[in-house]
């Protein structure tokens, strides 16, 4: 996993790409403490009113494109092709 910066507020990640389509996010604290956009969405029920921040998604798309982070090399067994 590579660390990533919000560029917007900071809040730094782990992320891992499996696809264009597949991110792997890993939050190093409580997201509603370390991710305004969280913060300010997230009701005291703890029910999530957002499903991500676009501000931290902008910037890793971003790192992406430009090359910085990169594809995982990481695989893993599949069910049924173990010998």
């Amino acid at each position: 996993m590579e660390s990533v910066r919000c560029t917007t507020c900071s809040t730094r990640v782990l992320v891992e790409k499996y696809s264009e389509a597949h991110t792997s996010i890993q939050w190093l604290g409580d997201v509603d403490s370390a991710c305004p956009r969280f913060a300010e969405t997230h009701p005291r029920d703890g029910r999530a009113r957002v499903a991500t921040c676009h501000n931290l998604q902008e910037s890793i798309d971003g790192l992406t494109l430009s090359g910085q982070i990169g594809m995982s090399l990481r695989s893993y067994p599949i069910p049924g092709r173990l010998e």
